[in-house]
Parts: structure tokens; sequence; C-alpha cells
């Protein structure tokens, strides 16, 4: 009972570290693509990078939290979640960047 608690915390932690994944790519994309990502006003850095900042520290929650269900008793499949986390976090600011740049026209 337990352990299903735990997961079910890190599930909602995951699924949180995925949307500012998405938010990342979303913010990144047009710096990028116009290739002015080392001349960004101060906003979008803020932007950018509070969004990363906090991306980066749910996803770490939500391994933390997955590991404290399974990490002692099956570390396989905490290793293969684990992988597979950082994967799908890639993807996400991925499609993130993509739904922006379908979205916003270059002027």
């Amino acid at each position: 009972m337990e352990k299903g608690i735990i997961r079910s915390v890190a599930l909602l932690c995951s699924l949180g570290g995925l949307g500012l994944a998405w938010a990342v790519g979303v913010f990144a994309a047009i710096p990028l693509r116009d290739g002015r990502l080392f001349s960004m006003s101060n906003t979008e850095m803020q932007v950018i990078g509070i969004s990363f900042v906090t991306c980066l520290l749910v996803a770490w929650g939500s391994v933390h939290l997955l590991s404290i269900a399974d990490k002692i008793e099956n570390p396989r499949a905490y290793r293969v979640m684990r992988a597979g986390y950082g994967l799908v976090l890639t993807v996400a600011c991925a499609v993130g960047a993509m739904w922006s740049m379908a979205r916003v026209v270059s002027l």
C-alpha cells in the first residue's frame, strides 16, 4: 500500500516535470530559431531559466520518490524507468519546441 502511494506521488511529480520540460521547449524554440540564444532579453532568459531549473528540480524529486519505492527491491526496473523518464523529458522539450515553431510566425 505504501509503495503504491509513493509511486502515485512520483507519477504526479513526473507529469509536472513533463509539463515544465514542454514549457522549456516552447520558450526556447523561437530565440534558438532566430539565432539569438546568447543575446536574449532578460525576460526571455528568466522565463527559460526558471522553467529549466524548476523542471530539473521536479524531475529530480520524482526520481527520488521512485527510488524510495523501488531502488532497493528492484534496481534494474528503477534504472530502466529513470532512463526512460530522461528520454521522455527530452521528447517533451522537443515537442514543445515544435509546437511553438508551428504556431509563431517569424517577422
